[in-house]
């Protein structure tokens, strides 16, 4: 999703009591609320594809995927975001209702005006959730996906995929060929 350049500052506990009330989405990020516009056509087919792909793999094994909708709270402190993807397998997360703590996978899929926000600053602060396994940033104008995977300490892996690739999502114990994301997407001719 691609966030607004308006923007309003409150409490955490502000947030989450007006937020729910509001026609758009906002995320919250050390006290400043930031609202969420939709994405384009090919944003939102890429991450369609993945979500039909990835469901009947994690929901079996007791997991939940949900797209875009769903807030994330990278901890109690702050922020919360709307990834486009999120796979738990966390029981704390299984019931939830507004928000879940707990993701192991965590998909982006790039946008030209949210790009340098989601390889930035998103991941600094995803990193710092103890349960995250793999970070996910797929484009949208173009084929390439980069998979961040947690690996010992504070140290996380670097896999970037490209045409004709087979990506492995470790986290969830699933490979596919790249295509299948920009199965139907079409992009924009270069002039």
């Amino acid at each position: 999703m691609i966030a607004t350049p308006q923007s309003l500052a409150m409490s955490i506990a502000e947030y989450l009591e007006w937020e729910p009330l509001q026609e758009l989405r906002y995320e919250y990020i050390h006290g400043t609320v930031v609202a969420m516009t939709g994405g384009s056509i090919p944003h939102n087919d890429i991450a369609l594809n993945l979500y039909r792909a990835l469901y009947p793999q994690v929901q079996p094994n007791g997991c939940r995927i949900n797209v875009a909708d769903v807030k994330v709270e990278v901890s109690s402190s702050s922020p919360y975001y709307y990834p486009d993807i999120v796979v738990t397998c966390d029981p704390r997360d299984l019931t939830a209702r507004k928000l879940l703590r707990h993701p192991k996978l965590i998909v982006e899929v790039l946008s030209p005006g949210t790009e340098a926000k989601d390889r930035g600053e998103k991941f600094a602060h995803y990193r710092s959730s103890p349960t995250l396994e793999e970070y996910v940033l797929i484009e949208s104008e173009k084929i390439g996906v980069d998979c961040y995977r947690r690996g010992e300490g504070r140290l996380w892996l670097y896999y970037p995929y490209t045409v004709g690739d087979m990506i492995t999502l470790e986290s969830v114990d699933f490979s596919f060929p790249i295509a299948l994301l920009y199965e139907n997407v079409t992009f924009e001719e270069a002039e």
